[in-house]
């Protein structure tokens, strides 16, 4: 059965939808022509870009994938190199990583970069990192052995948000792969845009728009996400089934057999991918690995790489692929695993392992018994998908409300004493608490704030959470995670936990006039668990 918003919900959707449609075409982007219609590669786009060779790659079921490839300068046949295969971002044409193929080829490496299938020129549809797409990476595999000078035993592959998730995925089902680069990637697809059970609108409409301008979404794609928009319930675990094909945590198992070297990187502030997801992956993998933590949104950070400006990410990714698949002794594997950049400093941390991030728990009481109404923005709220973390990675301009003037009875808050020192928040804060509402279905969205002397917060960080299928008036637990962090709290400031129930970034089901009340029994006390770093 359907939600009783769901048509106010599907407006707001499409209305986001239509704003990305606007943004795309205002950039210049056209829909793409299937392979068969597509017209040869201009000879201008070959003398733009010396030493590159535009070719065409059999993909799955014969499916053409337009590619290019990058040999170092002077291979004559004699000698073999490493090979990297790029599959390219969301939306993105072939040349997206034309600046850093061209490094790598001048640093000894074969790089082919290829559209993934539905995109662009390449034919097919988008089938979302499907099996079609899992498969077409090892025939680019193949392809690059027999038509380049490329080592058979080094074989990496790397890519940025589409690319990156293409990249796991294929690691798990192609043991030729021994090393990995997943840049603003998902581990968990069903935990990125579907987290707490809440649709995440703005991400959800991004990538829809972004993908009927660039491709061809697939009849399965236009229907997931009609009934994902849609808020179709009774195709709920349809879609997670659909979501979980699609994840690189499903196949984790298969990734440490095959026992390549994996390295992800992402963005505090990632919008679309939210760094909780790859954290937890990268705590079960077994192989040699690396987690690299960022300010920013989806993709910001990697986006000056790209450009071929100097890039902290994409130098890592490089002396990476230098140890692992040259076997370079430039130290990569001797620094501390895990390494992360506070989005208040520009100094990188370094932690044996995930969960020696935020060691120390300190937890502020959420007591009392408060009610809010439903339906209404509070004025807290997420920002907006894309912009408002990287005003953040860039301005240091996070969202931010007055907490004073927060309408009390559309948001319950709850704050820390002042505290004498700075607080350094890392790692993942966690809400506790138990929860009636007067309607069977809701959603509520928590914010973690960083509230200055004069009562103004600074969105430090935010998670929603729904529920269906409730008995009203009954109350029930809930517990939280908020979306990983790394933040330090000045001296003289507090923290403030903020909830209420609507945010632009989400899909909210709470039917009219619903009220949520938060409590906190004697005997099962709530509280939010900030994780903080050790003085």
């Amino acid at each position: 059965m359907r939600h009783p918003h769901t048509s106010l919900r599907a407006t707001t959707a499409g209305a986001a939808t239509a704003a990305v449609l606007l943004a795309g075409t205002a950039a210049g982007l056209t829909p793409a022509a299937p392979a068969a219609a597509a017209p040869a590669q201009p000879a201008a786009a070959s003398s733009a870009l010396p030493g590159v060779r535009f070719v065409d790659i059999p993909g799955d079921g014969g499916t053409v994938l337009k590619a290019n490839v990058f040999t170092p300068a002077g291979a004559d046949g004699s000698r073999t190199y490493p090979v990297i295969v790029l599959p390219t971002s969301w939306a993105m044409p072939q040349i997206e990583y034309a600046a850093q193929a061209k490094k790598l080829a001048d640093s000894g490496y074969v790089v082919v970069s290829y559209n993934s299938r539905g995109f662009w020129q390449s034919g097919g549809t988008i089938e979302v990192a499907g099996p079609p797409d899992i498969a077409d990476a090892s025939k680019v595999i193949d392809w690059a052995l027999a038509h380049t000078p490329a080592d058979p035993g080094k074989v990496g592959m790397a890519g940025v948000s589409y690319g990156a998730g293409i990249s796991l995925l294929a690691a798990g089902h192609d043991k030729r792969i021994k090393a990995v680069v997943a840049l603003s990637g998902w581990a968990d697809l069903i935990d990125s845009i579907y987290s707490g059970r809440t649709q995440h609108l703005q991400a959800a409409a991004l990538l829809t728009g972004a993908g009927s301008l660039a491709g061809r979404p697939s009849a399965e794609l236009q229907r997931t996400m009609e009934d994902f928009l849609g808020s179709n319930l009774a195709k709920e675990q349809d879609m997670i089934a659909w979501g979980k094909k699609r994840s690189p945590a499903t196949y984790l198992d298969q990734i440490n057999r095959n026992g390549p070297a994996v390295m992800l990187g992402n963005a505090w502030g990632d919008t679309v991918f939210p760094p909780n997801q790859y954290a937890g992956f990268y705590e079960k993998l077994t192989g040699p690995k690396r987690l690299e933590l960022r300010p920013g949104d989806h993709a910001t950070a990697e986006a000056t790489g790209l450009l071929g400006l100097p890039n902290d990410v994409w130098t890592n990714a490089q002396r990476w692929f230098d140890h692992h698949l040259n076997g370079a002794a430039n130290d990569i594997d001797r620094e501390q695993p895990v390494q992360l950049k506070p989005r208040s400093t520009g100094a990188y941390e370094g932690y044996p392992d995930w969960k020696s991030v935020g060691a120390d728990q300190r937890k502020i009481a959420m007591g009392g018994s408060r009610t809010i109404r439903a339906n209404v923005d509070s004025g807290a709220n997420g920002g907006i998908v894309l912009l408002s973390n990287a005003l953040d990675q860039f301005l240091k301009l996070p969202p931010v409300a007055s907490i004073p003037l927060l309408p009390r009875t559309y948001a319950s808050v709850w704050e820390s004493d002042r505290y004498t020192d700075a607080q350094r928040v890392r790692g993942t804060a966690k809400i506790h608490t138990t929860l009636s509402s007067t309607k069977e279905s809701g959603t509520l969205v928590a914010y973690l704030y960083d509230v200055g002397p004069l009562g103004l917060g600074k969105l430090v960080s935010n998670a929603p959470y729904t529920f269906h299928g409730r008995t009203p008036g009954t109350p029930f637990t809930v517990d939280l995670e908020l979306f990983s962090t790394a933040y330090d709290v000045p001296a003289g400031h507090r923290l403030a936990l903020v909830i209420d129930t609507v945010d632009p970034l989400y899909i909210e089901h709470n039917p009219p006039g619903s009220q949520l009340t938060f409590s906190s029994p004697e005997s099962d006390p709530s509280y939010v668990s900030v994780p903080l770093r050790d003085k």
